[in-house]
């Protein structure tokens, strides 16, 4: 080889080695984008009811959960209702003749549904509450305000937030009118 066949060959390897170079660090980058954007997610999949028991010792949380899968599975005709009833209100609001009487019907059937399931789920959490020593029970309670439908706001998600007026809140006003005896 002559002094240009390795000027060439140089430039070439250069050239590729820069491209792999970029591929590796552009890899790492993405990969480490989406392990990132995993995390978060991970940390809000744990709000679920089914974790409220978390805290608790490993056979209590066993019994949490089988208290839960037992209402959800005898609450499923409920379930199956509720779902059957959100789409009868859908094809009720897309039909080409508005009908209320029977929007209202199924908006009502829809309601019940889902609020006997609810009740249901609740009881179990009910009777799992009361198989609990007074500080579990403190614990559960405190778990429940991070989980499930008694899920309290968080702060941390909350202080981005501009606050809002207490004038525009209505809950703030009423409050405000019945303590100044109004």
């Amino acid at each position: 080889m002559n002094g240009r066949s390795w000027k060439i060959a140089l430039v070439a390897s250069l050239v590729l080695n820069v491209f792999l170079l970029g591929a590796i660090v552009g890899g790492a980058y993405q990969w480490f984008a989406a392990h990132g954007a995993m995390t978060p997610a991970l940390a809000q999949q744990r709000t679920a009811l089914r974790f409220a028991a978390e805290t608790l010792p490993a056979e209590r949380q066993k019994a949490f959960i089988d208290g839960l899968k037992s209402a959800r599975r005898e609450g499923r005709q409920f379930a199956r209702e509720g779902r059957e009833g959100r789409h009868e209100v859908l094809r009720l609001l897309a039909a080409p003749q508005f009908d209320r009487a029977a929007l209202d019907a199924a908006l009502a059937r829809t309601r019940e549904a889902d609020s006997s399931l609810r009740a249901q789920v609740e009881g179990s959490v009910a009777d799992f509450a009361a198989t609990l020593s007074p500080e579990e029970r403190v614990e559960f309670a405190d778990s429940l305000k991070l989980r499930g439908q008694w899920r309290e706001p968080q702060q941390a998600a909350n202080a981005n937030k501009a606050p809002q007026p207490a004038a525009s809140l209505p809950a703030a006003s009423e409050a405000s009118s019945e303590s100044s005896g109004e």
